[in-house]
């Protein structure tokens, strides 16, 4: 199991950066969501709002963990091909590398080809801020903050989770991160409904945030980016996020472009106060969206690279 497990691992990765999230095709996210949606129907409605939120992260885990365990227990008793083929599509739905790039370069084309207004219109599709107050250099910090923060909760994070468990466990972080992003919010409705789900996105990112940070670090000099600028930042502004992973990647990519990113924002209508991380070496222009998606294959590449060590080793070993 540990052989095919390991080629189905590589493989997933590859079909990712060939394949991405195709338009209309199912996916298992899109699955993870509708259970999330169906559970909070259910249970948001109980008085104790710390209780429903508990009990639907419970529910959302024992589903969404629980059936493809099933799936993938069932595929290796059949036959091993028919598990290396469903293993392989868990890795692949798991993972967002090149899906990651291509929503981001759609902001790129936009602000080129149609200017301001379509830029707006595209990076409204990846972000969860008010866009229509954006200028031009605030769409572009958009998208390379989008680029940053996900390079860990699309790419970094999941293979952290596949290397260890394999694509079971790639799906219990999916799920994890699935809840934290329709739920974790600090408003009125999910203050309380939503603690749990965002205190466990934050535990299971904690590290997976960090050592992508050190592989984006790398990624950097690899480059022919300003390597040591990331590392001063990160080392400096990696704290600068309510939340304690997001700034982990964010602040290598703006040391690494040497640009500033992240301060106020806007989401409905109320501006929310936030650090800067990174310090004004020069203005942000269009192109860091592409040099943007240049760290993150890097990254990604060299993660999967020493993931499959590790993994080899493993294997060998037993």
């Amino acid at each position: 199991m540990l052989k095919y497990g390991l080629a189905a691992f590589v493989c997933g990765f590859v079909v990712d950066l060939i394949l991405g999230d195709p338009w209309n095709w199912p996916h298992l996210v899109r699955f993870f969501g509708s259970v999330i949606s169906w559970l909070e129907k259910r249970l948001y409605p109980m008085e104790n709002k710390h209780l429903g939120g508990l009990l639907l992260v419970l529910g959302t885990l024992l589903i969404c963990t629980g059936i493809p365990a099933l799936v993938t227990i069932t595929a290796w008793m059949v036959h091993p091909w028919l598990y290396f083929a469903v293993e392989t599509l868990l890795v692949w739905q798991c993972l967002a590398v090149r899906s990651l790039a291509a929503e981001s370069k759609k902001v790129y084309i936009a602000l080129k080809d149609q200017g301001l207004e379509a830029g707006r219109k595209a990076v409204s599709m990846i972000v969860g801020r008010d866009t229509d107050v954006l200028d031009e250099k605030g769409v572009i910090k958009a998208a390379v903050e989008t680029v940053a923060e996900n390079a860990s909760d699309g790419v970094g994070a999941p293979m952290f989770y596949l290397m260890i468990g394999g694509g079971v466990l790639g799906c219990f972080y999916k799920a994890v991160n699935t809840m934290d992003s329709m739920i974790g919010y600090r408003n009125d409705r999910y203050l309380r409904f939503g603690t749990a789900a965002a205190r466990l996105d934050d535990v299971v990112n904690y590290l997976p945030a960090r050592i992508c940070a050190l592989f984006m670090i790398l990624a950097a000099f690899l480059c022919g980016m300003n390597g040591k600028e990331a590392i001063r930042i990160w080392r400096r502004d990696r704290r600068n996020h309510a939340s304690p992973n997001s700034a982990q990647t964010e602040s290598v990519m703006a040391g690494a472009l040497g640009v500033r990113l992240a301060g106020d924002a806007q989401y409905f209508g109320e501006i929310h106060h936030k650090p800067f991380i990174g310090d004004s070496t020069r203005e942000v222009e269009p192109e860091d969206i592409l040099r943007s998606h240049r760290l993150l294959y890097t990254t990604a590449v060299w993660m999967m690279i020493v993931s499959v060590l590790i993994r080899g080793i493993v294997y060998a070993a037993l």
